[in-house]
């Protein structure tokens, strides 16, 4: 085989355009510069499915189209193919039309008529910053995943943060070990996924079996982690195999670990220490291969100081403790997150992909999230049910984060800073109006409807005291040129 043979790029460039004539003089154009890997789509309704099932290294999109236009296209694209170049053919060089299109995620743009020397360099541009992208996402894979021996272990939790993937190191590091694990962590960070991936990166045969103990009292939790014989008790008309036995050969989950009673705390340590139990109503005790997690939100640490918690127990249970960072300390992971709990929500309800505008990352930026990842999944889903149109709303999600939402009832916010502090001088009550519409527009990555809602007022207002001040926000210009 010739190399003038070998396709090229190696993966295709999706050439999108509803008029067959153009369709094919783009494709001669680009044949002739020796781009012969190209896939042509004239009808927009079909490009999402096709980019599902195909993977390509560029796609030239031209804006009008029937079914769907090419700026809507645009859009779906940027969010769930964000490392792929799109470069746009436009029929006019109107400013707003090219802003716009910038502003959703084009790559670069492009005029009819096309003139060859235009569309070739696009064509390369898009091309070699795609190589590069991949080249760095391939460095950052084999970096995040050359420690890993089962990386498959970790495939249910969404995530490139580097913290997180410290994490997954640590778990497969310790994940064989048959001392207890103990998994801490805010409510709705994802402790169960953890507690998964430890049983399924230890290799074990048998079951991972989650108690959740917060409601059980003394009696209650030996009978479910022990079982009963037949008349251990009035009413045991039957014997009962406890979860202990179920998760023979596998991993045992104590959630909400720091309610347990003190007394079943004394029958945990036992437990743990002789690797054996006793059945209600039976004095022969049952040897235990099972691996024992214990996961909870408290502090631990504090429970024993208050003599809630028995401290041999809590130095058991913490030989091993994975503590999961809350979703304010990993905002990195948003867009993956988000795009996500979208096609999630969309797949369940059976409806199309929405179109996720880029206004609801400035939106969570700054946005504490006290239920973690769990509110998250949660509004999205509410949001994404609730839409009737192909672009989701952000209504729902103002209706949950509102002005105030990143701050508690102290005025102090996640970072733990004060509302508003002041220097020596204190400034002018203009100033200071300033100084918030500016924070706020920077907050809302200079999206004047969202600065709005951040500080409570109405679009118009604070885009006639934007004017009326000459406040220079991301997208202006600033009066430069």
């Amino acid at each position: 085989m010739s190399f003038s043979s070998l396709p090229y790029p190696d993966l295709p460039i999706m050439v999108v355009e509803d008029d067959p004539a153009v369709i094919k003089a783009v494709c001669r154009t680009l044949n002739l510069n020796d781009f012969n890997n190209l896939l042509a789509v004239d009808d927009s309704r079909r490009v999402m499915s096709i980019l599902e099932e195909t993977k390509v290294s560029l796609v030239l999109l031209d804006i009008t189209m029937p079914h769907i236009r090419g700026d809507e296209l645009l859009g779906e694209i940027a969010v769930r193919y964000p490392h792929l170049p799109v470069v746009m053919a436009t029929a006019t060089d109107d400013v707003d039309t090219v802003v716009g299109c910038m502003k959703k995620g084009a790559f670069d743009y492009i005029t009819k008529p096309i003139t060859t020397g235009r569309l070739i360099s696009a064509i390369k541009c898009g091309l070699e910053v795609y190589q590069l992208r991949r080249e760095q996402e391939a460095l950052r894979k084999k970096e995040n995943t050359s420690r890993l021996a089962r990386p498959e272990c970790f495939a249910k939790i969404i995530t490139g943060n580097s913290d997180m993937l410290k994490l997954f190191g640590y778990i497969e590091k310790i994940a064989s070990s048959s001392r207890p694990v103990l998994v801490t962590g805010e409510t709705g960070v994802g402790k169960e996924l953890v507690a998964e991936a430890v049983h399924l990166a230890s290799g074990r045969k048998g079951e991972l079996v989650a108690v959740n103990v917060a409601s059980l009292d003394d009696n209650v939790f030996s009978d479910t982690l022990f079982g009963h014989v037949r008349g251990a008790y009035t009413g045991a008309s039957s014997a009962r195999e406890g979860q202990l036995k179920k998760a023979k050969g596998g991993t045992l989950l104590l959630d909400e670990i720091g309610s347990l009673s003190l007394a079943s705390q004394v029958k945990l340590l036992r437990l743990i220490q002789e690797r054996e139990y006793l059945p209600l109503g039976t004095d022969a005790a049952i040897k235990t291969d099972v691996s024992i997690i214990a996961s909870t939100n408290d502090n631990l640490e504090e429970k024993v100081k208050q003599g809630l918690f028995r401290g041999d127990l809590y130095f058991r249970l913490k030989t091993h403790t994975i503590h999961l960072p809350p979703l304010r300390d990993r905002l990195d992971d948003l867009p993956l997150l988000v795009s996500h709990f979208v096609g999630e929500a969309a797949a369940e309800a059976g409806i199309k992909f929405p179109i996720v505008p880029k206004e609801i990352f400035a939106l969570f930026m700054n946005y504490s999230f006290p239920g973690n990842l769990r509110e998250l999944k949660s509004m999205i889903h509410d949001a994404v049910l609730s839409q009737k149109s192909k672009n989701l709303s952000l209504k729902p999600f103002y209706k949950v984060i509102s002005p105030s939402a990143s701050f508690d009832s102290q005025g102090v916010n996640s970072s733990g800073d004060a509302d508003v502090s002041f220097g020596a001088k204190l400034p002018t009550a203009q100033g200071l109006r300033v100084l918030l519409v500016e924070e706020a527009l920077k907050r809302s990555g200079g999206n004047i409807s969202m600065a709005a809602a951040l500080i409570g007022i109405t679009r118009q207002s604070l885009s006639q005291f934007v004017s009326r001040n000459n406040i220079c926000f991301s997208g202006d210009n600033c009066g430069v040129g």
